[in-house]
């Protein structure tokens, strides 16, 4: 009887597993919605504050911030004018500027000797013939044959832009080609702009006049060029960090002057004359770009060698002069750190040929 019932069991077992509901699948998880990328936000700019004189020996600082090279490097320039370079090293020293470009003269090297500090990162301007300061006397007394040599500068009224500016240089390097020193001439200290009127009154026989202002004068028939060649390949300008700044941001200070010898390159040879270059030159100088093409231009070492021997040659002048308060000479090599320029020419791929 039982051998009966269990075959029946399991068929109605089976009958009752076909017959059942099937097992409901797992509920799907709702779907999720799509989040929107976050894009990735720009990169801040640090800020570098750049004390600057408007005029054209500045030229690489101007091309390297038109033309986005600071950008490139992570930085926004803030440039601030000033009147004359050798404020600008005051202010760098100071902590008002973190990057000045200015000239060495007695003040500067009198503040070197009680202690003030900074550092020399690059060159800014050399200078090659025709010069951006040549020597120049009246239009009407040149045409009259009276003042057509240095020589004829002996027992004048010569000028200078200032007392113990490196322009001083100048002026005794010019008197040199016509065998005077300052002993046999009256050396004045005149301001640029006030040279063109000073020598149509008389009071002024001859001086050192910058450029524009030499070409402007020029085509308004006010002055006549002496001598634009009485130095050669000589560096009077230099890039200056604030010590305490770059010791802070190496980094920074690093890739500062990686834009700047870019803006340098960009000035190298006849690509001075480039109608970019020149309209950028015009916007942060004022001057006419036709006036930069024809004006004595400044040049620029593409590789950013510091040349001190030029350096001492302006200590030792200014110190027969008598103009320096200290008796030892400075070791300037010490203000000098040429490694923002080694490491910016390894990132430059190396020197370039200098035209």
């Amino acid at each position: 009887m039982f051998r009966k019932i269990l075959p029946a069991l399991l068929i109605f077992g089976l009958i009752l597993s076909a017959c059942a509901a099937p097992v409901a699948a797992p509920a799907s998880e709702p779907a999720s919605t799509p989040v929107a990328e976050e894009e990735p936000a720009e990169p801040q700019l640090q800020t570098v504050r750049v004390g600057h004189v408007p005029v054209t020996i500045y030229s690489p600082f101007y091309i390297a911030a038109a033309k986005g090279y600071f950008e490139d490097e992570g930085i926004a320039v803030e440039f601030t004018p000033v009147d004359g370079g050798t404020e600008n090293v005051v202010q760098v020293a100071a902590g008002n500027f973190d990057v000045a470009g200015g000239g060495i003269g007695a003040g500067l090297l009198n503040a070197v000797a009680r202690g003030i500090e900074f550092e020399i990162a690059a060159p800014m301007h050399t200078e090659r013939p025709p010069l951006t300061s040549p020597f120049v006397v009246s239009k009407a007394r040149y045409d009259s044959g009276e003042l057509t040599s240095m020589s004829d500068m002996a027992g004048k009224k010569v000028s200078t832009n200032a007392a113990g500016a490196a322009t001083e240089y100048w002026l005794w390097s010019a008197l040199q080609q016509g065998g005077l020193d300052f002993p046999d001439v009256e050396v004045l200290g005149v301001g640029f702009r006030d040279v063109p009127p000073a020598l149509e009154s008389g009071s002024l026989d001859g001086g050192i006049l910058g450029e524009p202002l030499a070409t402007l004068m020029e085509d308004q028939g006010l002055v006549a060029r002496l001598s634009e060649d009485f130095i050669a390949d000589f560096t009077s300008t230099y890039v200056y960090f604030n010590t305490d700044w770059a010791a802070a941001n190496p980094d920074l200070a690093r890739r500062f002057i990686k834009a700047y010898l870019r803006g340098a390159r960009d000035l190298n040879g006849d690509q001075w004359y480039a109608d970019e270059n020149l309209a950028i030159i015009e916007e942060y100088t004022g001057v006419p770009a036709d006036v930069i093409r024809r004006a004595n231009r400044s040049y620029h070492d593409p590789n950013g060698g510091i040349p001190v021997a030029d350096m001492e040659t302006l200590e030792d002048f200014f110190r027969r002069l008598g103009e320096l308060n200290y008796e030892q000479d400075l070791d300037l090599s010490s203000l000098v750190n040429a490694g923002y320029v080694e490491s910016a020419l390894e990132e430059l791929g190396g020197p370039v040929a200098w035209e």
